[in-house]
């Protein structure tokens, strides 16, 4: 149980982003454990993503390849995986809680015998026994518990935005190819068609603006939206996000919303818009580079993290604010 591992992901051949954010928790952890962080890249002919792994200061790259593992096969997948754990003990385990990771890590904690925690959102080493403690929300996003457990390896799934991302340098891992024992005899399901989703993506997004309790009208979003449209012209991807409140109130999609129980996200620009800031909100956004607050209330929680405050009606400063935009 030498060092911290990390599955690496990919969407069309390239590092994905919470991958790079893996890589700097995972050297984040190994360094308070004195030991090395390293990743394995699954799947076949992936060549190129290994070596693009490689250029982000890793101990060393594990490549599993094997045509079973082209695209995604929990099953492949998840009996790759087990014989690598098995081969190099790891003392940790990180992957990202994405739909690989809410697939994979499950079945094998099982295979393993050791416990899982899902959807992290911090992650420290215990400087007592080594351990590694997990912080993730709990009832909905009412409380954040500090889970430890043990077993071996430690695994845990990570929400996206939990670490900043890792950049390059110029050393270059090692590479080492190894020989996934698998075959097409553990494959228990068959996928018959991939059906693409089309999902809101609020962590790609440059500028956020969100809607809260305090939006009076579903149609009022039309406002963030005509103000998003106008702010994409200087400010690239601007999308809308929203709070728990109006998820509830079924006005927008559960993808659209920020917060502990939402996306986790690091926007350069969060605007928000009749949002109090409840703890569950504040957790979700609160790595944005530039917070700007609009409420009427003036003792409202958002106020007292926001870079910028406007106290005043949306329905008023919305409209003033497009004028603005336009001239």
């Amino acid at each position: 149980m030498s060092e911290v591992l990390l599955l690496v992901e990919a969407k069309d051949g390239v590092l994905d982003k919470s991958s790079l954010e893996l890589i700097r928790g995972a050297s984040g952890l190994a360094r308070d454990l004195g030991i090395n962080a390293s990743a394995v890249v699954v799947g076949h002919e992936t060549s190129a993503l290994a070596e693009a792994a490689s250029s982000y200061g890793l101990n060393k790259i594990y490549r599993l390849d094997h045509p079973l593992l082209k695209g995604f096969l929990p099953d492949a997948w998840v009996g790759a995986l087990e014989g690598l754990c098995k081969q190099i003990a790891p003392k940790i385990f990180l992957m990202s809680h994405s739909f690989v990771g809410k697939e994979v890590a499950p079945r094998l904690a099982y295979r393993l015998n050791t416990e899982l925690t899902t959807d992290c959102i911090g992650l420290k080493i215990d400087s007592q026994d080594g351990l590694l403690i997990r912080t993730k929300p709990i009832y909905g996003g009412n409380a954040i518990a500090l889970l430890k457990c043990e077993g071996a390896p430690q695994m845990v799934t990570v929400r996206k935005n939990t670490f900043g991302q890792m950049e390059q340098v110029t050393a270059r891992s090692e590479i080492l190819e190894m020989a996934p024992g698998i075959d097409e005899s553990i494959l228990r399901v068959k996928s018959l068609k991939t059906v693409p989703e089309q999902v809101v993506e609020l962590d790609k997004a440059s500028v956020v603006i969100s809607g809260g309790r305090g939006i009076v009208d579903k149609e009022d979003f039309e406002m963030l939206r005509s103000l998003a449209k106008a702010l994409s012209k200087s400010h690239g991807n601007v999308m809308v996000g929203c709070s728990r409140p109006v998820v509830d109130k079924c006005w927008m999609s559960s993808d659209h919303q920020v917060g502990l129980t939402g996306s986790m996200i690091a926007p350069d620009t969060y605007i928000a818009i009749g949002i109090f800031g409840a703890i569950q909100q504040l957790v979700g956004m609160i790595r944005s580079k530039r917070i700007i607050a609009i409420n009427t209330d003036a003792g409202c929680n958002m106020f007292k993290v926001s870079d910028y405050g406007v106290i005043g009606d949306y329905k008023e400063i919305i409209p003033s604010l497009l004028k603005k935009l336009e001239e």
